[in-house]
């Protein structure tokens, strides 16, 4: 071959795209993961849709998951963020969600993976600012003969889980699509791994009225910041949209609400915890803390037709 001495480079040397995310199943198709170019990683179960792993670049997690968790579609996991619908808790004397079990049937139905999505995130260029998105779709199709003879809707979710470097967020769309009007709530029951949470503090509350379920569902004012010091779960109405976790003073998770007008605070302390058979290690609410967004003080009454939607976004800082 005649050598020029201006022939293009290699093709080889040519740049190729920056690394995307990989987005993969597990082998018996139960749950599905996403990691980024650059570490950070988030595993969804389809039972529940529930996220049941966040990590950052380095490995470390930042949801807690009891060791003793049901992660085979046999009961609603202990840990990592269970989704609340159609009711939060129970509501016997609510006609249309009284007879549902507590917290309701997305957390225990098998939800459809309906695909998955990478973007940049604004205002970066290349593989340290790829994000990734996972959609899943549960409708009244998709639900046992038991949960549609106690709540006999049609509904569509679309929820999406979306991981970035620092970040990670959780979206659910309610979609009416029956003929007649139905009531709903919404929860995410983010549980935040936490060190020691008797050096937590969590910030954006003070001077927020709060249903406090331990002291008999009485509404009281929060003066300061919240410290766990027993037993504590607390519904507020918080005037602003963002809660921050500090921990030893220094500030390591926020949670920021969108269309979300509750935030329950949870830990279990000791004796509740020992009464959870699925709560394990029995001292795990040392490094838990629940800080769980929600439309949960009322209900989102939705016509034919009528969607709603919600959201959070929990950052992490190391």
């Amino acid at each position: 071959m005649v050598g020029r001495p201006n022939r293009p480079s290699a093709l080889s040397a040519t740049p190729g795209l920056a690394p995307q995310p990989q987005v993969t199943f597990s082998d018996d198709n139960s749950r599905v993961s996403a990691v980024l170019p650059t570490g950070e990683s988030v595993t969804v179960l389809l039972y529940g849709a529930t996220v049941t792993s966040w990590t950052d670049a380095t490995g470390a997690e930042k949801l807690w998951l009891s060791s003793a968790a049901h992660l085979d579609g046999t009961k609603a996991v202990r840990g990592g963020i269970p989704l609340v619908f159609p009711v939060f808790g129970t509501a016997p004397d609510h006609a249309q969600t009284g007879k549902l079990p507590q917290h309701g049937f997305a957390r225990t139905s098998r939800w459809e993976f309906l695909g998955k999505s990478t973007s940049e995130s604004a205002g970066g260029s290349g593989a340290a600012d790829l994000t990734a998105k996972l959609d899943f779709g549960l409708s009244a199709a998709g639900l046992d003969e038991a949960a549609r003879k106690l709540w006999p809707f049609a509904f569509n979710l679309i929820y999406s889980v979306n991981l970035n470097r620092e970040s990670l967020t959780t979206s659910l769309v309610v979609t009416n699509d029956d003929d007649k009007a139905f009531d709903c709530q919404v929860l995410m029951h983010t549980y935040l791994r936490v060190k020691d949470i008797s050096n937590v503090e969590v910030l954006g509350l003070e001077s927020a009225e709060y249903v406090d379920k331990v002291d008999g569902a009485k509404t009281k004012t929060q003066a300061a910041a919240v410290t766990i010091t027993g037993e504590t779960d607390r519904v507020y109405t918080p005037a602003g949209e963002a809660v921050t976790v500090v921990e030893g003073g220094k500030k390591t998770y926020s949670v920021t609400r969108d269309n979300l007008s509750n935030v329950v605070v949870w830990n279990p302390w000791t004796d509740k915890a020992a009464g959870m058979g699925d709560f394990e290690p029995k001292d795990g609410y040392k490094n838990m803390l629940c800080i769980e967004p929600g439309s949960v003080s009322g209900w989102q009454s939705l016509e034919p037709g009528d969607a709603y939607e919600g959201a959070q976004t929990i950052t992490y800082y190391s």
